[in-house]
């Protein structure tokens, strides 16, 4: 029921590496047959290996109709009032009353559990959301198998199961229309799929009295399904309903209100996409945005990274193990660092100044994706790299980056976060932005507060920006990199100002400075040879007894 538990995925792991353990040796209670045949012919259709993929798409589909039979049937069970909560839900199956009214009542809540059965089987185990036209998409998956192994008759009554719930579908009319071409008057004497032709028209007869009490008798009815024909709902609920369904997908799963609800009217970089928001990443103020650097962009910072190890700046790291892991490296680089050895002329100032706007970047679209209204200030800005070290990526079972909040001491027993030194208290949002993703392992998730329960993962690419809010809500970590390099912006912003990042401006000024000196070269007039002035003097110096850049466990 959780695929992703930390804790059980380590004791899988060990169990795998006991002798005489088999694959055969496990087996799965949660996981109903018919999932493990639907994702079977999925994978084989992606191969395109059609004639092995029929019969688990076969399978698939009758196992599914199967649990809906079994489903419907639960629903038909005795009723035990316990709670009030109960008694409020089955106030809304119809009007307090009679022998009349009870018998209405409790019809309508049989037919309102067996409308819900198709989302429940749907839902995959572990899983809040059902996956959206379930038998409709398992109908166009067998007649395309059907079409490419020459099974045109069958391929023709799926393609007319799906016309059954999507009239005009214009991928499964196109299918028909070829089909039938080939078949002949044959063709045209096909019908749908009895199964499905039968679902359908029991379906759509219950949906007709649900309306109707909706209608007449004062019953709520949340349809969950987006093919109902209009023409069954009464034209006074139409509108509400459609509205309510936009809003409200499934009865059982509240749609969340998402911050910044037109973004993308008011996206202040050019080509930045948002890809997942909080409600696909099954949490809250989480949001991943793509296209904050080029694949250019994203060469010159690896450079970076790549020059300043080289010349052995690891942001006070003593050793080149992680600090997390005895099986990775940790690079790290500060802007400060990286403006000074810039300056030295150890790593190019080009990849210097793109690390500082990156950030600059960054923080602007975090600013306004979640606090348009109030000023965010970057409190500290990380280059990092995690490499897997050779040889040592057997049967790992820790992890780059254990599970932790960026502003709070996480307790998982007690799922708590207490926000107290030594934590980040001022911290109040995070961001990754992803460099590279030729690496195995590494990708960043989220979990309960638990720190065990997974709730939504994120693979690493060229540009793209993970960024979420920093207390308790937002438990992350990051899976072993168990091969290559994983390089990454590590950035942290605080509405505080007093702490926003000094050393943020005293790098940009240090990477200003020659740039102001040429131009006053090419300005100044010419003179006669004479004495050079006394060299200009650094503003500040950092060495050993000076600033010490700031080392903390950074993504």
């Amino acid at each position: 029921m959780n695929p992703m538990h930390l804790q059980m995925r380590e004791d899988i792991a060990k169990y795998r590496r006991m002798s005489g353990v088999r694959p055969q040796s496990f087996r799965d209670l949660e996981t109903p047959p018919y999932w493990a045949d639907h994702d079977a012919g999925l994978e084989l259709l992606a191969r395109q290996e059609w004639g092995l993929a029929l019969p688990r798409l076969e399978e698939a589909l009758q196992g599914s109709l199967a649990q809906v039979e079994s489903c419907r049937a639960s629903c038909e069970g005795p009723e035990e009032q316990e709670t009030e909560e109960e008694e409020e839900e089955e106030d809304g199956a119809g009007v307090q009353g009679g022998l009349y009214e009870a018998i209405a009542g409790c019809w309508i809540r049989v037919l309102q559990c067996r409308q819900r059965c198709v989302a429940d089987i749907a839902t995959r185990p572990g899983r809040s959301l059902p996956v959206p036209d379930f038998f409709p998409s398992q109908l166009r998956c067998l007649y395309q198998a059907h079409a490419q192994v020459g099974n045109l008759s069958q391929a023709v009554e799926n393609a007319l199961g799906v016309l059954l719930f999507y009239p005009e579908d214009e991928a499964a009319q196109q299918a028909l229309t070829q089909c039938q071409a080939q078949l002949g008057e044959q063709g045209l004497r096909l019908k749908p799929r009895e199964d499905i032709q039968s679902f359908v028209l029991r379906s759509l007869g219950e949906k007709r009295q649900l309306y109707y009490a909706v209608e007449h008798l004062g019953a709520r009815f949340q349809d969950p399904d987006p093919w109902t024909p209009e023409y069954l709902i009464p034209e006074a609920l139409r509108a509400k309903l459609r509205e309510d369904q936009e809003k409200k997908p499934w009865d059982h799963e509240p749609a969340e209100p998402q911050p910044w609800t037109h973004w993308k009217d008011v996206l202040p970089l050019e080509g930045v996409t948002l890809t997942q928001d909080a409600r696909q990443l099954n949490g809250s103020e989480r949001a991943v945005l793509d296209g904050l650097l080029t694949p250019a962009e994203c060469g010159t910072l690896l450079e970076l990274a790549q020059d300043a190890a080289g010349a052995g700046a690891r942001s006070g790291y003593r050793g080149r193990r992680s600090p997390h892991t005895p099986h990775e490296r940790f690079e790290g680089l500060t802007v400060l660092k990286a403006a000074q050895l810039a300056q030295a002329g150890t790593v190019g100032s080009k990849g210097a100044k793109l690390f500082l706007e990156a950030s600059e970047r960054v923080r602007t679209l975090t600013q306004a994706y979640f606090s348009p209204e109030r000023p965010l200030y970057l409190s500290f800005t990380h280059l990092v790299c995690r490499s897997a070290i050779e040889g040592e990526q057997g049967q790992r079972m820790d992890l780059s980056h254990p599970v932790h909040a960026d502003n709070c001491i996480l307790d998982p027993d007690s799922g708590e976060c207490w926000r107290e030194p030594p934590a980040y208290t001022y911290r109040d949002y995070s961001g990754v932005l992803y460099l590279n993703d030729d690496f195995q392992g590494g990708d960043l998730f989220f979990t309960q507060p638990n720190a065990l329960t997974v709730t939504a993962q994120v693979r690493p690419r060229c540009g793209r920006l993970v960024a979420f809010s920093s207390g308790v809500e937002n438990p992350h970590g990051v899976w072993a990199v168990t091969r290559g390099r994983r390089c990454a912006l590590a950035l942290w912003h605080t509405w505080a100002p007093e702490h926003q990042e000094q050393e943020w401006a005293e790098a940009k000024q240090l990477l200003q400075e020659p740039e102001q000196e040429q131009a006053e070269e090419e300005e100044a007039p010419s003179r006669e040879p004479g004495p050079e002035p006394p060299s200009r003097q650094p503003q500040w110096v950092h060495d050993g007894a000076g600033k010490v850049p700031r080392v903390r466990e950074e993504l």
